[in-house]
């Protein structure tokens, strides 16, 4: 089983940084850099129940974060990865069909996309740059992520606060839980990204 970060490290971590600290951490895992997001909101949480932060702070500070990591990959995606592939796409038609597809599939199911993509590790990263590239909405995906994110941060935060004696055992067990979540999700998507993927191709014969 992968290692999971010790939450009591973690909180002792965070009694120095405090707020800034959870800031940090939330907003470059959302840029894609290997952070322990849920075990820092967790031991967050811990250190507001013991009274070292204050909750309502740190609900403000661990959404603002998250949504803007998120928003900074969607920017990236906006210029860097829009510009990409189209350039690619006048060069190679199988690259401008699939991208053609990839801004049919977020028109039509992006914003699931967008926030079931919040709860699952490692996925949360790659749903800004790939909605900005596709040309998403920003205000449509700002809306979606800041959901999401209100939900998750949240959930998090609360767990700690409430069963902070059992902050160690929750961490596992979410740890754990995250891959069935990813699993489930991944299959969903796949579900309706086939599904989008067979009504093109019948809509394309007729």
């Amino acid at each position: 089983m992968p290692h999971v970060p010790n939450p009591s490290e973690l909180s002792n971590w965070l009694s120095t940084w405090g707020y800034l600290g959870v800031f940090i951490c939330v907003f470059i895992g959302n840029l894609g850099i290997p952070v322990p997001e849920e075990t820092v909101l967790l031991a967050a949480g811990f250190l507001a129940g013991r009274g070292d932060l204050s909750l309502e702070p740190l609900y403000l500070v661990g959404i603002g974060s998250a949504v803007t990591g998120d928003c900074c990959g969607f920017l990236f995606g906006r210029t860097g990865g829009q510009r990409l592939f189209e350039r690619l796409a006048q060069r190679f038609e199988f690259v401008r069909t699939r991208y053609e597809r990839l801004q049919i599939f977020f028109k039509t199911h992006g914003s699931k996309a967008v926030f079931m993509a919040r709860f699952v590790v490692g996925a949360r990263f790659m749903a800004g740059p790939m909605a900005g590239a596709a040309g998403m909405s920003f205000l449509r995906f700002l809306g979606w992520n800041l959901s999401g994110a209100l939900i998750w941060c949240s959930l998090i935060i609360t767990i700690g606060y409430l069963l902070g004696d059992e902050l160690e055992r929750v961490a596992h067990v979410m740890h754990t839980a995250s891959h069935w979540v990813a699993l489930a999700i991944f299959l969903l998507i796949a579900g309706i990204w086939f599904i989008f993927r067979e009504r093109q191709q019948k809509r394309s014969e007729t």
